[in-house]
């Protein structure tokens, strides 16, 4: 399932995007906002894969809202002027919908995406794992990655960058939730909705911050009881 939130100051178009989201097979609508400002503020803790943005809004506009977020999520513009299009492709739209939508165009739109941004990587993923290691393809090759090596697992949109112990990090196609899923759980933990960290190689902790060396991963709210229950465990008070 592609996870969606919908954005439009003007309700009968809001509701006329989430009602096609929640009929489309693939799609699963996770939130939908009548601001920008109010969906960066739920991205700050959540994790979605797709974006319908409307251009024209007050106080943020959707091509300003897209330019400042860091969510690695694709983005659908929909607005009732033409003339956005260019600039909406420039900022790597996956696609571009001019209003009224009908839902015809709405489903070509999002089956475009699907085929395009999230289809493929089923075929460049992992391809083997146990409890030890991991194979995945990296810059055309098939590359093994021992778990033991690992300090900390980083998203970067489409790609994760697997940072190792005194070896050059090694970057794949692949979503970071993906790459969690396959990592055993007694020696990998989600921090935050762009890090993963080894258990086993933390050393030190700052200030809601796990120190690798010269990197700071922060912890996220989202993730921050399940690491102090993990601290617990180990703690001696």
């Amino acid at each position: 399932m592609i996870r969606c939130i919908a954005i439009d100051d003007e309700p009968l178009a809001l509701r006329q995007i989430t009602g096609y989201v929640e009929k489309t097979p693939f799609l699963e609508l996770s939130a939908s906002f009548n601001s920008a400002l109010k969906a960066m503020d739920f991205l700050n803790e959540n994790e979605v894969d797709l974006m319908f943005v409307d251009i024209n809004m007050p106080d943020l506009t959707g091509l300003d809202f897209v330019k400042s977020t860091s969510a690695k999520a694709k983005v659908i513009f929909t607005t009732a002027y033409r003339e956005y299009g260019y600039e909406g492709f420039q900022l790597d739209a996956a696609d571009y919908l001019v209003k009224p939508i009908g839902y015809p165009d709405f489903l070509k739109a999002v089956t475009k995406t699907k085929e395009r941004f999230f289809t493929k990587k089923e075929s460049v993923e992992t391809i083997e794992k146990n409890d030890q290691y991991l194979f995945i393809k990296s810059e055309y090759k098939i590359v093994r990655i021992d778990f033991k090596d690992i300090t900390f697992i980083e998203s970067m949109r489409d790609y994760v960058r697997i940072h190792l112990d005194n070896q050059k990090p090694v970057m794949a196609l692949m979503g970071i939730k993906k790459m969690e899923d396959f990592l055993p759980t007694h020696y990998f933990m989600r921090v935050h909705r762009s890090f993963i960290v080894a258990l086993n190689r933390i050393t030190t902790i700052e200030r809601n911050r796990i120190v690798f060396g010269k990197d700071y991963i922060p912890i996220s709210e989202q993730y921050k009881d399940a690491f102090q229950e993990f601290l617990d465990t180990r703690f001696l008070k």
